[in-house]
């Protein structure tokens, strides 16, 4: 179902038109009740019939009348047809027996990521939007889904948050297609992140494809935070477009591995951190040995045979490549 504009007339006139009726009709009722007094039982009884009469149905004119504020809707149906989506802010009236409809409009999105129904939150506390207004917010929300545990490609379970900005583009879909449009976003916001998540490893690793050409790459949740975001808003931009809605952004907010894990995985990044290190200091140290050995051979500063040259590389590396400061030992006697 496509939205359709109401054309709605102005509702200040009409406000003003049915408070002067029901003055009229509270005058007609005391004014028939004066001419019942004087004895004139026909016109008397008449303005009396009418007076209580408008009295009693004088406040249906006020059901149609409607205030919209800028980046709000109203979603109309007359006896079950949808009628026309009014959009524009103002005061406007509208069939008196038009409704309201919006079934979305007791549960609110709320920044901690939980979906709150009927007025009451899933962690048990009263949430502070009563859900009385039917109106259909047209403002950019905000949807930050509660950090949820997923497996990534190589199986390790890794926790990931994830922070969707939204609005709706098309009420009717949005309140006619799906029972719930916040729900439906919430759900397919989650089932969105499983199915690129698990693409993905946390970190770069060897013979992987993500991106489905069928090479390696080196693509990972940690290292491609950005392309991984914006793979979770396309594929949830198409799981709502039926439902009239308009995913504008999305963000990893949170993304760590599971606790089950964490421990032994930052064991294996700290060795392979120290692995990295050592290679570094090594190809270092043998270059400054090898810098060494050239300067004393250009130099001629002093003659080593191939035995003197090996117990000097040996106690340089030594000295290059350990964890602790060298004790210098001073040799005052023959160099042999």
């Amino acid at each position: 179902m496509q939205e359709g504009t109401l054309k709605a007339r102005p509702g200040m006139p009409i406000l003003i038109l049915s408070i002067l009726l029901y003055a009229a009709a509270i005058g007609s009722v005391i004014l028939g009740g004066v001419l019942l007094g004087r004895g004139e039982s026909i016109l008397g009884g008449v303005l009396l019939g009418i007076g209580i009469l408008w009295v009693v149905i004088g406040f249906i004119p006020f059901l149609g009348l409607k205030i919209i504020k800028p980046q709000e809707a109203l979603v109309l149906t007359l006896f079950g047809q949808y009628i026309g989506t009014l959009r524009e802010p103002g005061f406007y009236f509208v069939h008196p027996f038009a409704v309201a409809v919006n079934p979305a409009a007791r549960t609110r999105l709320g920044q901690s990521g939980d979906v709150e129904s009927e007025g009451i939150s899933t962690s048990g506390n009263v949430s502070v939007d009563g859900g009385l207004s039917k109106k259909v917010s047209l403002k950019i929300l905000t949807l930050n889904n509660a950090k949820q545990k997923v497996n990534d490609v190589l199986g390790n379970p890794v926790e990931i948050g994830v922070a969707v900005m939204w609005r709706v583009v098309d009420t009717a879909k949005a309140v006619f297609n799906v029972d719930n449009y916040k729900e439906y976003l919430s759900l397919q916001c989650d089932s969105a992140v499983r199915d690129i998540v698990r693409i993905y490893p946390y970190d770069v690793a060897p013979g992987i494809d993500t991106t489905g050409d069928g090479r390696p790459d080196e693509g990972s949740l940690r290292g491609s935070s950005t392309v991984v975001a914006e793979r979770i808003r396309e594929l949830l931009q198409q799981r709502v477009e039926n439902a009239g809605l308009e995913i504008l952004d999305a963000r990893i907010t949170y993304l760590a591995y599971a606790p089950e894990i964490a421990a032994v995985m930052l064991q294996r990044q700290q060795a392979s951190a120290i692995i990295d290190a050592r290679k570094m200091i090594v190809d270092g140290a043998v270059s400054i040995v090898q810098m060494a050995l050239d300067k004393l051979s250009e130099e001629e500063v002093v003659q080593l045979d191939d035995e003197r040259k090996a117990a000097m590389v040996s106690n340089l590396l030594v000295v290059l490549c350990g964890n602790r400061d060298a004790q210098p030992v001073v040799n005052s006697g023959s160099l042999y």
